[in-house]
């Protein structure tokens, strides 16, 4: 639904200072915090650029402190290993001389395998069926709170097309099992690690909503407060970052103040690409 294309290789392309050591700004913001996704995936782009010829599979991240998108953000990384099989990379985000972030993330070299097998990719319509376009001949759409339209509709890097309309109107989703199409706004050059730390980027998007889907509520309720702790990820097969992916996000738990959600991006041919974890902090505003 996106209106305006941002391009997110310019948010991803990090400024060297010396060896081992990056420096990145924000785009323009009405946020008082620093998105998650976009650490993430600049942390990633820091990581990427102290390897060569190895692709990262699997990432695990903690949010230490919010962010302040006006300050620009310092990504230090430490080589912690190059092995014959793997490379492992730690990059903290530092802020004002704080570690607002830290993320591990692994290399694999390529290499064949005797399995291979995935989960089926959830049966839901195709992405067409969601634009602005179609949605507006549904007669639901136009009660969509507009805050919420205003959300997908924005000026945004990923372009977003949830399916599970009725959520924003009160409908409970069993399991918090919800689906959003998802793709970058503008073309991404052929190059794996851009599409991989681009996605790393989405996957920060929304994804505890699912938390709020077993309840009709959403994240956008005034009432709520929210906010990603951990993040984990997995890169199972190539993919573009351009082309649409479906994200399918369910929550297993939630107690205590947190949230737990799991996600699985897939394909349109339905490979499984990527699978996700997170916690966060999900409350009632007192």
């Amino acid at each position: 639904m996106s209106k305006s294309l941002i391009d997110l290789r310019a948010i991803l392309d990090i400024e060297p200072i010396e060896v081992n050591l990056f420096r990145a700004n924000s785009p323009r913001t009405n946020s008082e915090r620093l998105f998650g996704g976009q650490v993430i995936g600049q942390a990633m782009v820091a990581a990427c650029r102290t390897v060569e010829s190895r692709l990262p599979h699997s990432l695990h991240c903690y949010f230490i402190l919010p962010g302040d998108p006006r300050v620009p953000t310092v990504y230090q990384v430490e080589r912690m290993r190059d092995g014959k099989s793997y490379s492992t990379r730690r990059v903290t985000a530092i802020q004002n001389d704080s570690a607002i972030f830290s993320i591990i993330v692994s290399f694999h070299a390529e290499e064949k395998g005797s399995f291979d097998h995935q989960d089926k990719m959830p049966d839901v319509p195709p992405p067409e069926k969601f634009s602005a376009e179609e949605l507006s001949k549904q007669p639901i759409f136009f009660k969509v709170p507009e805050i919420v339209r205003r959300y997908y509709e924005s000026d945004r890097p990923i372009e977003l097309r949830p399916v599970e309309i009725g959520r924003y109107l009160g409908q409970t989703i069993d399991g918090g099992r919800i689906h959003v199409w998802i793709k970058a706004a503008t073309k991404l050059p052929d190059d794996p690690v851009m599409h991989m730390c681009a996605l790393a980027y989405a996957s920060d998007l929304s994804l505890l909503d699912a938390v709020m889907a077993r309840y009709g509520r959403t994240l956008f309720d005034e009432r709520m407060m929210s906010a990603s702790l951990d993040h984990a990820m997995w890169f199972h097969r190539p993919f573009r970052a351009d082309d649409w992916l479906l994200y399918a996000k369910d929550s297993p738990s939630a107690q205590g103040g947190r949230g737990l959600t799991r996600g699985l991006i897939f394909r349109l041919d339905g490979r499984l690409v990527a699978s996700v974890a997170q916690e966060g902090s999900v409350r009632e505003r007192r």
